[in-house]
């Protein structure tokens, strides 16, 4: 019986190591960082560069309150519509950017991340999901951040 709760207890370990980052990783201590400054309005330039098309109006202006988007704008001051901000949303927030390269350490074949040092969100994140693959790259900025009243 003892046995049985030892591997249930290392099973429920594994789960739980499955969905958060790795304590004591440099990911998990920025998040902390992040959480700490209890920042709930703010605004950033995020790029999202790949072979996408819409790669020529970055960086993108995104203004977040309380973790929602409350204005996206391309680099042309033009609003993001709102079919058009769904290509966009897996990293739209500091949380969801936090939560995207989380995801990308634990699937990617290489992964590059620089690290904001006021407020440890990822400032820089390159991602290559499969080593010997062509266009499947991915690399993320967040800039100019500011917290707003």
């Amino acid at each position: 019986m003892m046995k049985k709760i030892w591997i249930f207890i290392g099973l429920v370990s594994l789960l739980v190591s499955a969905c958060s980052p790795l304590p004591g990783s440099e990911l998990a201590r920025n998040q902390d960082k992040w959480r700490a400054a209890a920042i709930d309005h703010y605004r950033f330039d995020l790029s999202v560069l790949c072979f996408c098309p819409f790669s020529a109006q970055m960086p993108l202006s995104v203004e977040v309150m309380d973790g929602k988007v409350v204005s996206m704008t391309y680099n042309d001051g033009t609003p993001v519509p709102e079919s058009e901000r769904a290509n966009f949303s897996a990293y739209a927030t500091i949380d969801a950017l936090f939560a995207y390269t989380e995801d990308a350490v634990r699937q990617a074949d290489e992964i590059q991340i620089a690290y904001d040092p006021a407020y440890g969100f990822p400032s820089r994140v390159q991602i290559d999901f499969v080593k010997n693959a062509v266009d499947d790259e991915l690399a993320l900025g967040a800039e100019n951040f500011q917290a707003l009243p």
